[in-house]
């Protein structure tokens, strides 16, 4: 559905994306620290298909993160460590702000909450560690019906299938759901889909602020 199209007074689910919107994350980070590792093509790489196939693949929980730590690996000078790899791995996680907290309060009292995010089997333990031990095991969780990981959802976005599982698994009628990503294809793969959608530009606003002007806050 046309973002156009959306009426507040007929959302009572809200689906949100984790990282950009809810949580921090540096997408430049990952290629700086390939690049001090020797592998200064990482960009380029993961745009072209045969790489973009291994990251759907971990996405999607059909590769493993041993094997695909390996591959990385081998893109890497020689005598790269693994730890080092994965640390290259994780530097796009940065961090759950406050603000996200004070905006799932505000949000928890109208409507079901929910996530879908693509993200896979390395990412997802290190940034629920983290979370957990800055504002406590279970403060976050707390907030949704469910948390769905691509990696064991078997499905990521912005494949409309996926959202039409999740819709059923969930029980979630698509004209009452709104979603929140940001990024643009998977904001119209939930179109697509029948959801209603928002995009939000992390340069521009911050969650509240995009919920606000759309008259959902």
């Amino acid at each position: 559905m046309d973002a156009s199209s959306l009426n507040p007074a007929t959302i009572r689910n809200i689906v949100l994306d984790f990282g950009g919107v809810l949580y921090d994350i540096d997408y430049t980070a990952p290629a700086r620290a390939f690049a001090k590792l020797g592998w200064s093509s990482f960009v380029d790489d993961y745009a072209k298909g045969a790489q973009s196939e291994l990251f759907d693949g971990l996405e999607i929980g059909s590769i493993s993160e041993g094997e695909f730590l390996k591959v990385l690996g081998t893109r890497c000078a020689p005598g790269t460590l693994p730890s080092e790899v994965l640390s290259a791995w994780n530097s796009i996680l940065i961090g759950l702000p406050e603000r996200s907290l004070k905006t799932l309060d505000v949000l928890s009292l109208k409507y079901k909450l929910y996530i879908f995010s693509n993200t896979n089997a390395i990412h997802a333990p290190v940034f629920e560690r983290q979370i957990a031990e800055i504002y406590g095991r279970g403060v976050f969780p707390d907030y949704f019906q469910d948390i769905v990981y691509s990696h064991r959802f078997g499905m990521r976005k912005p494949d409309p299938a996926a959202y039409k599982a999740y819709a059923e698994q969930f029980h979630l009628a698509p004209g009452a759901t709104l979603f929140v990503d940001d990024s643009m294809p998977n904001v119209e793969g939930a179109r697509r889909a029948g959801w209603h959608a928002l995009h939000l530009d992390v340069n521009r606003d911050h969650l509240q602020e995009l919920l606000t002007r759309n008259g959902l806050i």
